[in-house]
């Protein structure tokens, strides 16, 4: 079983999520974890789960000026400045990915995001439409998409790791069987 981890993060939370998503999914198998900017179509082939998530901007996935914007933030001295940008911030995100994904031919993927902790109906999410995306591009949705919580603060919620550890194990061991 190859499990394939992309995604795109600013401040690292979804990054971080990823890394323990593919930890877990290493209980089933092989596990690549990569920004999503460096996920080419032979990395597609040789998975047989593709994993892909985001943060939520603005109610839904990232564009070129919500990662402009959330750059700027982090350079900000007005009590932003503690939060770190990831090695990856900045490149191009999953919503260009997606315009430029193919060859999926029904491989199963499943969708996830980072967000705030309120009601979806307020913060919307990102996986929503990462979702929507894989399904439009030929990938088979198998699993449904799932959210990792982050405080107001820009940083993951106690147990979140965790959370997503386990979570890739069983998405992994899902598809595995």
């Amino acid at each position: 079983m190859h499990t394939l981890v992309l995604y795109e993060s600013m401040y690292g939370n979804t990054h971080a999520i990823a890394e323990a998503i593919a930890e877990g999914a290493r209980s089933s198998g092989d596990a690549a974890v990569i920004p999503v900017h460096q996920a080419t179509a032979d990395l597609v082939a040789w998975a047989d789960l593709v994993i892909v998530g985001g943060p939520t901007h603005a109610r839904g996935m990232s564009t070129e000026a919500s990662r402009l914007n959330a750059t700027a933030a982090a350079a900000q001295p007005d009590g932003w400045s503690e939060i770190a940008l990831d090695a990856s911030a900045g490149a191009s995100g999953v919503r260009e990915w997606l315009d430029g994904v193919s060859g999926a031919d029904g491989k199963p993927a499943i969708a996830y995001d980072t967000r705030v902790v309120a009601p979806s109906l307020l913060t919307g999410r990102a996986a929503s439409g990462i979702e929507k995306g894989l399904r439009g591009h030929g990938f088979r949705i198998v699993a449904k998409a799932e959210s990792f919580m982050i405080d107001t603060h820009q940083r993951l919620r106690f147990g979140e790791v965790d959370r997503a550890r386990k979570w890739g194990a069983r998405m992994a061991a899902s598809v595995g069987t």
